[in-house]
């Protein structure tokens, strides 16, 4: 009897909310009462090896979260990319701003990699940023983030590391999301994602990292296939090997994360395997990663030790109460 009344308490709740829902979406421009959004929050994880990573004991994971933000109100934060530097970790990572859906990247600081303080917004601009894929080379730091909207892949260069970073110029031209860049046999490489539907993979090379980058005989890599094609975090040679990670974006935006090991990178041909069973990282069920993972950024510290930092997703119930 009692789980009757119940359900029908809950059934009366339900019509009534969908009743006021569509009533303020008829009057407020079809913009509904509520909605579901993800809450994307930053992790550290750890292990023998960049495929076999999970929470390490003492950590208390998420490291950062859109309330840690101070310059601004931020929805979430996601997609971090860690460098070291003298001794400290800096992580630079999507700031999504409460108000638009024009991302910005944010940076936190740490000096064991395992307790993080966030620092400030470090690049801002007209268009959308996220994906702050940034890296070190001869000496100087460069960051090439995902500038949808922007209508090119952008290089970034540090002016004065961590806080101040300045363009300086366009690698590819066009709408791509998700860059990932990494120097292999005397050569940069760079795969980017077509950003309508996550399902097709590209891949350019360039003789140096602002020269002039050209499509691979064998792009696009992946066509037609969102389990496998969107970059999520950075390549690694670990041993000689090549290792890319991709977002599974099928049923879901970022679902859970695949690897792939490749096996074949030239400029005429390119071949890849997976490089692990299971996914790398997927939907724990429960806490701040209930509903997805999709970016890894894995760093070795040790023999057999590897840190990373990860993204995790658990979406909630978003209410507009004001006009």
């Amino acid at each position: 009897m009692l789980i009757a009344i119940v359900a029908l308490c809950v059934l009366f709740l339900c019509l009534v909310g969908s009743f006021i829902g569509g009533v303020y979406a008829e009057r407020h421009r079809g913009v509904p009462l509520w909605r579901v959004e993800d809450y994307w929050t930053i992790g550290i994880y750890a292990g023998e090896s960049p495929l076999e990573v999970s929470a390490p004991e003492g950590v208390q994971n998420p490291v950062l979260t859109a309330r840690d933000v101070t310059d601004l109100e931020a929805s979430f934060v996601a997609d971090p990319f860690m460098v070291r530097e003298e001794g400290r970790w800096y992580m630079f990572f999507e700031v999504m701003p409460a108000e638009s859906y024009l991302g910005k990247i944010g940076l936190a600081s740490s000096a064991d990699g395992w307790r993080w303080e966030y620092e400030q917004i470090v690049l801002d601009e007209p268009h959308h940023l996220s994906y702050p894929y940034v890296f070190k080379w001869e000496g100087e730091h460069y960051m090439i983030p995902d500038c949808y909207g922007g209508n090119a892949v952008r290089l970034y260069k540090a002016t004065e590391f961590p806080r101040r970073w300045s363009r300086v110029g366009n690698l590819i031209e066009g709408n791509y999301v998700d860059a990932s860049v990494v120097r292999h046999d005397g050569c940069w490489w760079l795969f980017a994602a077509d950003p309508q539907g996550n399902h097709t993979l590209r891949l350019f090379s360039a003789e140096t990292l602002s020269g002039s980058w050209a499509e691979h005989p064998q792009s696009p890599l992946v066509a037609g296939d969102p389990h496998i094609a969107r970059p999520g975090g950075r390549v690694i040679v670990n041993d000689g090997r090549v290792f890319r990670f991709t977002q599974d974006d099928a049923p879901i935006y970022g679902n859970q994360l695949r690897a792939f090991e490749v096996t074949e990178l030239s400029p005429t041909g390119y071949r890849e395997q997976p490089a692990a069973q299971a996914p790398v990282l997927r939907a724990s069920g429960s806490g701040w990663n209930r509903d997805g993972m999709h970016h890894i950024d894995p760093h070795q510290v040790g023999d057999r030790r590897w840190i990373a930092c990860v993204d995790g997703n658990r979406q909630r119930l978003s209410f507009r109460l004001s006009y």
